[in-house]
């Protein structure tokens, strides 16, 4: 049969990927049975026989042979003297099959059915794209970057379907230029104007814990569990784990012989540093392990609030807090306990004053914040410079200049 010019449909239909053929059948048909209905009024006597393959179909019409006198609808039946002219042994009773030609439906028939076509195979890829990545939320994904805007960058993965990075999803340092391949964590899929949305991220906590799965084959087979993990992306993570097989080394596996599977990772991340922690149910351990590098000179515990004060020798305050608080801040998130940091009373020197001595002159909320990050005698507080007492303390800059300025008039 004819198939005026809609080969070219068929063969979109051919080159979809994933798509099974008793589905294309069945949207083939259901297009064709849609035009049959819209012109006859049904599509109960018509055969539709479809040949992929060779992009080409048949409609067959079945009607019903009555006498003449009967006739009434020539959709369902056909007269006895028209069927005879046909095959002159023809009966009542029986029925004729003849084939419906597809140009007799009109120009404009013709073509709405085209369009039906490709819309239906468009809804056919976009419903294809949504399914697969839907199963694939968590997993890694591999794209060359097509397009870069301020707000997201446009990836193709290697069967050219779009996915989304925004900003927030990009680390801080990242910088992609067209071409550039990129690697990232499948965590939205979503209908939009139907059409899939598929969002990546390369600051997820989970694209840390895959690419652990990927560099560490004991992760990969379960020999080795992630128990937590928490990231600042660009600057620092912090990574529980734990063996149930004695004979590992969790951590030893996780950061390779002179940190060869560690530093793929770190590469990935942009320099990310990646602190990874052995998991311990022991709360006070865990904190303990999880200030690394601080050492730790005692902890007291308030387990209904969830708090606990940490105390240590003065050179390793710093230590615990961490740059920009980062430290502090992720042990924190790690082991959900509200961490302040003190230090140790017995070690402070003789000549260093308590800041509570200046309570008289320095208001208590702001003693409170200087407290926070460790800061608890007034040297203390002068060994930080301005910057990192404004950063960490989120003091106003003349609060900050007023504090110093009474401190230095104590020694002074």
């Amino acid at each position: 049969m004819e198939n005026l010019n809609l080969t070219d449909t068929f063969s979109e239909f051919k080159e979809l990927k994933n798509i099974d053929r008793a589905t294309m059948m069945t949207v083939l048909e259901d297009v064709f049975r849609n035009l049959l209905l819209k012109r006859y009024g049904t599509d109960e006597n018509f055969d539709v026989i479809i040949n992929i393959d060779k992009g080409d179909f048949e409609i067959w019409r079945n009607r019903e042979i009555v006498e003449d006198a009967n006739f009434e609808d020539g959709n369902l039946q056909i007269p006895l003297s028209q069927a005879k002219k046909i095959d002159s042994d023809y009966e009542v009773g029986e029925e004729v099959t003849d084939e419906v030609k597809l140009k007799d439906f009109g120009r404009r028939a013709i073509l709405a059915l085209r369009q039906n076509l490709t819309n239906r195979i468009l809804d056919l890829e976009k419903n294809n794209i949504y399914l697969k990545y839907k199963d694939r939320i968590g997993d890694i994904v591999t794209g060359e970057v097509y397009q870069v805007w301020k707000k997201e960058i446009l990836v193709l993965d290697d069967e050219n379907n779009e996915l989304i990075i925004p900003k927030a999803e990009q680390i801080p340092s990242d910088f992609f230029r067209k071409g550039d391949s990129v690697r990232a964590v499948v965590v939205r899929v979503e209908m939009k104007n139907n059409n899939p949305l598929i969002v990546l991220s390369r600051t997820s906590p989970v694209f840390l814990e895959r690419l652990f799965e990927l560099e560490v084959p004991e992760i990969f087979d379960g020999l080795i569990t992630i128990k937590k993990i928490v990231r600042i992306p660009g600057e620092r993570a912090k990574v529980a784990v734990e063996s149930y097989d004695e004979r590992i080394d969790p951590v030893g596996a996780c950061v390779g012989v002179k940190g060869s599977r560690i530093h793929g990772i770190v590469r990935e991340l942009k320099n990310e540093n990646i602190d990874v922690i052995n998991f311990t149910n022991n709360t006070q351990l865990f904190i303990q392990r999880s200030l690394s590098p601080a050492k730790i000179i005692s902890i007291k515990l308030n387990q209904d609030e969830k708090r606990a004060d940490v105390y240590l020798e003065p050179e390793e305050v710093s230590l615990a807090i961490g740059k920009g608080g980062l430290n502090i801040k992720l042990a924190s998130q790690l082991t959900g306990y509200e961490i302040d940091v003190y230090r140790e009373a017995e070690t402070e020197d003789d000549e260093d004053v308590s800041i509570d001595e200046f309570s008289d002159e320095i208001e208590p909320w702001v003693l409170d914040a200087l407290k926070s990050i460790g800061c608890d005698t007034a040297k203390s507080v002068l060994e930080l410079t301005r910057e990192d007492l404004i950063k960490r303390t989120d003091l106003e800059e003349e609060t900050v200049d007023d504090v110093i300025r009474i401190f230095k008039a104590e020694f002074e």
